[in-house]
């Protein structure tokens, strides 16, 4: 491992994190839930979360393109990771941890299942008041229960299918009786062809206007498989051809500008499978830092 040179004039992204609120700063929650028990593709236990974390270390806190240092404006408040994420009780756990949370609120995965066990506990009794976007290359509305399945339970237990939009759907990666399921659920998808070519901020920005047109709280899933495989090899799903990593920053930072967009995940990565470079959890580490420097342009808009 590459010890990192001190310097007090480069301040490294984890200093950022507090154990509380404090002063003026926005404040961005940030709680680990790194399910994968119930992952289709076997995985490793190493917590993602952890190695998220580690990996901003590796990243200042200034924002060149703003002219501004992200350290000034922002604070994350680690909330710590949920045990036994697995549990049969996790909902109700989670549900007492997030409890008077500053929000926006980042989940760290953990496989899928982090989504569903994250907004079933933000929102309660109030899951039809709330709206999805996912950023995959699947549709995870598999039969059963599983990192497959988040999607489909969501839906079951009360999420509108027009307030579900899934952006980034891979070839060769869905089937033709889950396409038509997601399809009688009203919901709208976006494959990955029709994202060539286009701006990631219109994406999000069409995405949030499509979901929440009433100005209903948005969670945003992004299952880093959506990308590449090139630049997430620690994402076990991952095919060739996917985002690249500029755009899954692009949509990160575009989801951080949104107000309406409540709650983000990070997903799907497996710390065992990444090269030796680290490339998915710094990626997902970047994707953090830019859903702050999003927020930032949120508050002073």
């Amino acid at each position: 491992m590459v010890t990192m040179a001190l310097d007090a004039q480069w301040r490294p992204a984890s200093t950022l994190f507090a154990p509380a609120a404090r002063d003026d700063r926005q404040v961005i929650s940030v709680v680990g839930i790194p399910t994968f028990a119930t992952s289709l593709t076997p995985r490793s236990d190493r917590s993602a979360a952890v190695a998220i974390r580690a990996a901003l270390d590796r990243y200042s806190t200034y924002m060149y393109s703003l002219g501004a240092d992200l350290a000034d404006l922002v604070q994350f408040v680690d909330l710590g990771d949920l045990d036994q994420p697995d549990g049969v009780d996790v909902i109700e756990r989670l549900e007492r941890v997030l409890d008077g949370a500053p929000a926006p609120l980042i989940v760290l995965g953990g496989d899928n299942a982090a989504t569903h066990h994250a907004l079933r506990a933000l929102a309660g009794e109030d899951l039809n008041r709330w709206a999805l976007i996912t950023f995959d290359a699947h549709l995870d509305v598999r039969d059963g229960i599983s990192n497959g399945s988040p999607v489909r339970q969501l839906v079951e237990a009360g999420l509108a299918g027009e307030n579900l939009t899934q952006i980034g759907l891979a070839d060769f990666s869905n089937s033709g009786p889950y396409a038509a399921r997601v399809a009688g659920y009203g919901a709208t998808v976006v494959p990955r062809s029709a994202l060539r070519g286009r701006s990631m901020s219109e994406v999000v920005a069409e995405a949030c206007d499509r979901v929440s047109p009433d100005g209903r709280p948005i969670y945003v899933d992004l299952d880093m498989d959506v990308a590449d495989r090139s630049v997430v090899p620690g994402c076990p799903a991952a095919a060739p051809g996917g985002l690249s990593a500029d755009e899954l920053r692009e949509i990160s930072r575009a989801c951080g500008r949104d107000p309406r967009v409540a709650a983000i995940d990070v997903t799907e990565i497996d710390p065992a499978r990444d090269e030796l470079d680290e490339r998915t959890v710094r990626l997902a580490a970047l994707c953090l830092l830019e859903f702050a420097a999003g927020v930032t342009e949120r508050t002073n808009s």
